[in-house]
């Protein structure tokens, strides 16, 4: 009996030595990968705000977010003033149509003190031309060609007016156009640069990986903010000026058969050579 006992109190050591081996070597792994994750979750960005991630993003994704800003600043701005603008525009182009219609004759349209704007350069202009045709005003074969001359020059003051409107939707076409892809352009550069913080941090956590793709589907978002309005608005005015442009075309009808009554009738050439007599 005093020889087994010694033997049974080794196995017994034996037994716990290797027990407590192997629990140390299972619990080693757990310890170090909760202390190396235990940082990293630490410098996490605890702010998943728009503001907040515009702060964290990259300094590339930035710039494209404040661009994407500015375009959308414009947009709304180009909005209220070209719609002052237009509504203004078209308020006069009505009054110019009734009173072109409501006259008998070119001079008594250019005596007139409701028409102004674009109506006032029509009718100017068709009045000039007949000054500097008037050695031709008694021949009944000139005078298709002086209707030609004063379209020519009615058809150029339209063209201008034209551009004039036009002044603006430029931007928000290209604004419509190109944002998506500006915005798309961030997001890819945010995203590739996640890829590259995972493979730096060597964890695939989706608390790790959702900081940064937030951040960059940010972009695509303000980017369809600036895009999306620009393309409605810029529609929206495609219809407005092309009412404006009916009125004056309605305008320079009106005129035309002003100027066409009078050479049928010989007005213009009375006319003109009263006032070459005062």
């Amino acid at each position: 009996m005093a020889t087994i006992q010694p033997l049974s109190s080794k196995f017994f050591t034996v037994i716990s030595y290797l027990a407590v081996t192997v629990l140390i070597t299972t619990l080693t792994p757990q310890l170090s990968l909760a202390e190396s994750v235990q940082p990293l979750s630490s410098t996490l960005p605890h702010n998943l705000s728009p503001w907040g991630m515009f702060l964290a993003a990259d300094n590339v994704v930035k710039t494209v977010m404040i661009g994407l800003a500015i375009a959308s600043l414009l947009t709304w701005s180009i909005l209220l003033s070209k719609s002052i603008e237009l509504l203004t525009l078209k308020r006069t182009l009505r009054k110019n149509v009734e009173s072109i219609l409501a006259s008998n004759t070119l001079t008594e349209a250019l005596q007139s003190n409701q028409i102004h704007g674009v109506g006032r350069d029509l009718i100017e202009a068709a009045d000039a031309e007949l000054h500097l045709s008037s050695d031709l005003l008694g021949k009944e074969s000139n005078k298709e060609g002086i209707k030609e001359r004063v379209a020519s020059r009615i058809s150029r003051i339209e063209a201008a007016s034209t551009r004039r409107m036009l002044i603006g939707t430029g931007l928000l076409a290209t604004i419509g156009a190109v944002g998506p892809f500006v915005g798309l352009f961030g997001t890819v550069w945010g995203i590739m640069n996640s890829f590259i913080g995972i493979s730096k941090a060597n964890t695939t956590n989706l608390a790790v990986v959702a900081p940064g793709i937030a951040e960059a589907l940010l972009a695509t978002a303000l980017g369809l903010v600036a895009a999306i309005p620009a393309v409605i608005i810029y529609n929206h005015f495609t219809r407005q000026i092309a009412g404006a442009k009916s009125l004056i075309s309605d305008s320079s009808a009106g005129i035309m058969c002003l100027v066409s009554r009078g050479l049928d009738r010989g007005t213009n050439l009375r006319l003109v050579k009263q006032k070459k007599a005062n």
